[in-house]
């Protein structure tokens, strides 16, 4: 599911009531089995056992809950096979698509700012009958997540395209409103604008507010995510509505502050994106928005008032990655480091999320710290493969010329 016929994103029919006693108790047994029970229960028009088994094949990593002092806890989302948040959505994604496909001919499109990209690639590399286009921004993504996404092959096919990345995603959204190319081409998404791909992201939520429960004897943990799309937010936001007790959501974002600026003034801007070091987040006309309103009846002012805002600069960026290092002994990305910064500045009593393993940001830990993250193994050979991408236009007729040629 990428759009709706109206342009807009899908939504759940229904949004289930979970047991929390049950989901604890899962959590503690592991990551694979709260999940699959939670995909049972907002899936529920799907067979249980396949879901089942998408859910153990998706999810054989950890998840930590690291404390670095006093209140300061952060929930670590990058210790998948691309070492970045977007594993939870896109491994999921991958494994029921393939038992729902059948091998039958799909393209997958997806826009990238950076990890979004390496983690689709890796989810569907090798699904039969798939072929994954990737739209990704030249120049303006890590070496190394550029590196994660252009050195697979085989069914995956990266396009780096002449703009940025609301470029890209426009480009998405203008396919799936092409209704002459949906007739000969059959595609689906694999950003957050996927319902398939935006559900599990609501998961991990849950299992950090068990562990943060074990920990602390506390319920209701502040949340604070770092934000660039938005999907990852509205999914805890859908999270709380299904029964996860939350304190308080915090939209923690870069310069490209379009939702902790609407938080603020009630004055919703989109606007070009700006280039900054935690490039991910640099999305100026985030998509989910309207899932994040729709979860909120269109009430902008309930919003506002459940959801607190924070936004900051390149060199508080690079200020809060030495700042960690210094205190703490502790390697941060740039966007997880807004995190930090927001936690810090508003006395969070819960945790971040962590979105990003500190070494696919060789560059800004350098400027921040002047050492390096020691690469783990997987990413180091990822950087010594040859790379292939193909050059695009940001145009519409350039990109539907491609897929219509692919066939």
């Amino acid at each position: 599911m990428g759009l709706a016929p109206d342009g807009g994103l899908f939504v759940p029919e229904r949004i289930p009531q979970v047991d929390m006693e049950r989901v604890e108790y899962l959590a503690g047994r592991s990551y694979a089995d709260m999940a699959a029970y939670l995909a049972s229960e907002i899936m529920d028009d799907m067979d249980p056992e396949m879901l089942r088994k998408a859910v153990h094949e998706a999810y054989d990593f950890p998840i930590v809950l690291r404390h670095l002092d006093g209140k300061l806890y952060t929930l670590e989302l990058f210790h998948g096979p691309t070492f970045a948040f977007k594993d939870f959505g896109a491994r999921f994604m991958g494994r029921v698509a393939a038992m729902l496909n059948g091998g039958r001919g799909l393209t997958v499109l997806a826009a990238t700012s950076g990890d979004t990209g390496s983690a689709v690639a890796h989810g569907f590399s090798g699904v039969p009958g798939v072929r994954v286009v990737i739209l990704y921004p030249e120049g303006k993504v890590s070496p190394l997540q550029e590196a994660q996404m252009t050195t697979l092959g085989g069914n995956i096919y990266p396009l780096r395209v002449d703009g940025t990345f609301d470029d890209c995603q426009r480009l998405v959204k203008e396919m799936f409103c092409d209704e002459t190319l949906r007739r000969s081409v059959r595609i689906t998404s694999a950003n957050s604008i996927n319902l398939l791909r935006w559900l599990p992201q609501s998961f991990y939520y849950f299992y950090g507010w068990a562990a943060w429960r074990r920990i602390t004897g506390r319920t209701h943990p502040d949340v604070v995510v770092p934000s660039g799309n938005y999907g990852n937010l509205a999914a805890g936001m859908l999270a709380q509505r299904m029964g996860l007790p939350v304190g308080r959501f915090v939209a923690a974002s870069n310069a490209n502050d379009v939702v902790p600026e609407f938080l603020r003034t009630g004055q919703y801007r989109p606007r070009a994106s700006v280039r900054t070091v935690a490039n991910a987040m640099d999305v100026g006309a985030p998509s989910n928005f309207e899932r994040m309103e729709w979860l909120y009846g269109g009430d902008r002012e309930a919003l506002r008032r459940d959801v607190d805002g924070y936004s900051c600069d390149d060199a508080s960026i690079l200020s809060l990655i030495a700042e960690q290092k210094l205190r703490y002994g502790y390697l941060s990305d740039p966007h997880s480091a807004v995190g930090y910064g927001a936690a810090k500045t508003l006395d969070v009593d819960g945790f971040w999320v962590s979105t990003a393993h500190a070494a696919k940001f060789g560059d800004a830990l350098r400027r921040a710290t002047g050492a390096e993250a020691p690469l783990p193994q997987a990413l180091a050979e990822a950087m010594r493969r040859e790379r292939h991408s193909v050059p695009v236009a940001a145009d519409a007729a350039a990109l539907r010329e491609y897929l219509v040629a692919m066939g």
